[in-house]
């Protein structure tokens, strides 16, 4: 990753490894319209990686294409964040390792009612790989 903008590699890094905020993705439906939605996600490995479950409709929407756009941002003042586009690609998660590490990563455990139903057996869960092309960084921190 090679980000322009307000940060370096390695500070867009520490940003995207330290924030407990969702990603937006944006990717297109199979008509050619657009479509958002905002998904847990932990960066690793050079890419950014988000946990669904196999019927969700964006599994869908990406078997018809692989571009997808991404925002992690802050909700609150200062306004801070990192943008960009790449490709994704869905992975079967047959033992749920990311959907647990994602649940760790954004409640702290996989105790909750909402984990337990999430990492339940009859629920067939996949990761989806977002490998940046593109990517941007602002932060106006000294601004506000």
């Amino acid at each position: 990753m090679n980000p322009t903008g307000m940060w370096d590699k390695d500070t867009t890094e520490a940003f995207l490894h330290s924030e407990t905020i969702p990603i937006r993705l944006s990717c297109r439906r199979p008509a050619g319209d657009l479509w958002m939605l905002s998904l847990w996600f932990i960066y690793r490995d050079n890419a950014l990686w988000c946990a669904t479950s196999a019927e969700a409709d964006v599994i869908t929407y990406l078997s018809s294409t692989d571009q997808v756009a991404f925002e992690v941002s802050t909700n609150q003042p200062p306004y801070k964040g990192v943008r960009g586009n790449g490709t994704a690609a869905v992975i079967p998660d047959t033992e749920k390792e990311l959907l647990s590490d994602l649940l760790d990563r954004y409640l702290g455990d996989t105790d909750s009612p909402l984990a337990k139903r999430l990492l339940s057996p009859d629920r067939e869960e996949v990761k989806i790989r977002i490998d940046p092309h593109s990517v941007y960084t602002w932060d106006f921190t000294e601004r506000m």
